[in-house]
């Protein structure tokens, strides 16, 4: 079988990362190189085994969270499917069972708001790690007097962590957020699509999604 580790150390899927997250930056995103793929690809990881998935479909939520963004590298529209032909192709120039290359690209076609659905328990912790990442390191621009929304939101935390209960009947996104920043309103302008969208995966997952920001719930 294909590792995520094998992902990982393959020089093309670096290259494709390196020059999707090239596009996006001179877009004005926010940061979706390898800090970003690494920490849904952990995120995604500890779901799963938390929840009692065995080691394979860990392993494939894993690799699907690695190569969930390359999609950027043709256009930031749409670029959950183009990331998923994008990764039908490596993974089956790789080598990979079929089977498990439709789990992978069934959750990257599936991971971004307006399109996705959590069709199956990797799709549903893609989607969760990948909208769950929000963290000051990821705003690029260094100039506080020209931030957008974006950079407000994202540079306002201060600290996040994604948990689930010990019951295993919840999943929960904490935020630490500075208001000097950015508003708790501020959040929800440009994040409510997503946080939507976590709750429906965390159905999919028999969790309900709860968001707590500075010590409230808010949903």
């Amino acid at each position: 079988m294909i590792t995520y580790e094998d992902i990982k150390k393959n020089e093309d899927i670096r290259t494709y990362i390196i020059c999707a997250d090239k596009s996006l930056e001179a877009l004005g995103f926010t940061e979706h190189s390898f800090a970003h793929v690494g920490k849904v690809a952990e995120t995604a990881k500890y779901i799963l085994e938390t929840l009692g998935f065995n080691s394979h479909e860990v392993e494939l939520s894993m690799i699907a969270a690695y190569l969930h963004d390359i999609g950027n590298l043709v256009n930031r529209n749409e670029h959950s499917q183009s990331g998923a032909v994008m990764a039908f192709r490596i993974l089956d120039k790789l080598g990979m069972e079929s089977e498990n290359i439709a789990t992978i690209v069934t959750a990257i076609g599936n991971h971004d708001e307006g399109t996705g659905v959590a069709v199956n328990p990797v799709a549903a912790a893609l989607i969760l790690a990948d909208k769950t990442d929000v963290r000051r390191s990821r705003v690029r621009n260094n100039d506080i007097s020209t931030f957008d929304i974006h950079d407000r939101v994202n540079y306002s935390v201060r600290q996040s962590s994604v948990n689930i209960n010990e019951e295993k009947t919840s999943i929960i996104l904490n935020l630490d957020i500075d208001t000097n920043f950015g508003s708790v309103m501020d959040y929800f302008e440009i994040f409510m699509g997503r946080m939507i969208m976590c709750r429906k995966a965390a159905d999919a997952l028999d969790l309900s999604f709860k968001l707590v920001i500075n010590g409230q719930q808010l949903l």
